[in-house]
């Protein structure tokens, strides 16, 4: 007989008294995108506060403002996200009114919080900062320690307060271990979804994993000058998540790592995805925009890498998805009415 789990415990419907942790952790993501916020509004005003003069940002001023409002957008709505999963009516928020936008700020999140310290530790160690033909530099360098910290300080507060909001509303919904998930909740359909994200993640993790280790196969004329120990960096995290996110799939779906918890590949899922699908949707996005330089376009296989990282990511989400709505229509059909 196919071992299931116990019954799942009924979804708390009213909020918990809020804790002074969680009142600290409101109050820490909300003050941590001022400077953010500041900085952006400041640039759509037509400040140049941090660009130093000669920087590419100066020479595409209506993009650079339809991009600065978007950023200024995606950002407000942490404080949004950070007073629905604190305040009671946050509770009555449908499901997938609250996960998207979670998932869409954890994704582009997830990688500056990973990427940033280790970009600080190789420049510790000697890493280099700057283009070594004396090209005017793209922002003040006290702009990139103040915005990623704050992003940092989101992620955190943020991830923290969700984590909370979801073992209170959701936590039935990842209990026990993966031999143990009742049959039915992942079926041939997300089995060849796993398998469609793991073949199609291959072609970017290929191209990442070589521009890495310092290939400039594919890169434009002005991306490979351009490349510093930042540029390595980023590229091993995204190698990273590409393959967070093919793991996770996989382990859900094919049952691999039977006596593995459930929340880790679905931990592997939620962040790998949304870190691979919004930083592939942002880059094709940024490739949309209007470079002059013909030396700067990204080529048609740095396009294809982000759309296929950003494909891959959706695929995952999707596998995630048909999970959390199987089970928790499986657990509603148990309780008692």
């Amino acid at each position: 007989m196919s071992p299931s789990l116990a019954p799942a415990a009924a979804p708390v419907t009213e909020v918990p008294a809020l804790s002074r942790a969680r009142r600290l952790l409101r109050g820490v993501a909300v003050l941590a995108c001022v400077p953010y916020l500041g900085i952006k509004v400041a640039w759509v005003a037509g400040s140049h506060l941090g660009i130093p003069e000669g920087s590419s940002l100066l020479e595409h001023r209506t993009s650079m403002a339809v991009a600065n409002s978007l950023s200024v957008v995606l950002d407000s709505a942490v404080i949004v996200l950070a007073l629905v999963l604190t305040r009671p009516w946050g509770l009555r928020v449908p499901a997938w009114l609250l996960a998207f936008p979670v998932w869409v700020a954890s994704g582009l999140l997830a990688p500056i919080m990973a990427g940033f310290p280790l970009q600080l530790l190789v420049r510790v160690f000697g890493g280099s900062v700057h283009r070594s033909d004396g090209g005017e530099p793209f922002l003040d360098e006290w702009v990139f320690g103040v915005v990623y910290t704050g992003f940092i300080v989101q992620g955190l507060s943020l991830g923290a307060l969700f984590v909370l909001y979801a073992r209170d509303r959701w936590g039935y919904l990842w209990r026990g271990r993966v031999w143990e998930l009742p049959v039915g909740v992942v079926g041939a359909a997300q089995r060849a979804t796993a398998a469609a994200a793991a073949v199609l993640a291959l072609f970017p993790l290929t191209v990442h994993v070589l521009w890495a280790c310092g290939s400039t196969a594919g890169l434009s004329e002005g991306r490979a000058d351009d490349r510093t120990g930042d540029f390595y960096v980023l590229e091993a995290v995204f190698v990273a998540f590409l393959a967070a996110a093919v793991v996770g799939a996989c382990l859900l779906a094919f049952r691999r790592g039977r006596a593995l918890p459930v929340r880790l590949p679905l931990a592997l899922g939620w962040v790998g995805s949304g870190a691979t699908a919004c930083w592939g949707g942002w880059l094709s996005l940024a490739s949309l925009t209007g470079v002059d330089d013909i030396a700067d376009r990204p080529t048609q296989l740095m396009n294809l890498a982000y759309a296929g990282q950003m494909t891959v990511g959706i695929l995952v989400a999707t596998v995630g998805a048909y999970y959390f709505a199987e089970r928790s229509s499986g657990a509603a059909s148990k309780r008692p009415v």
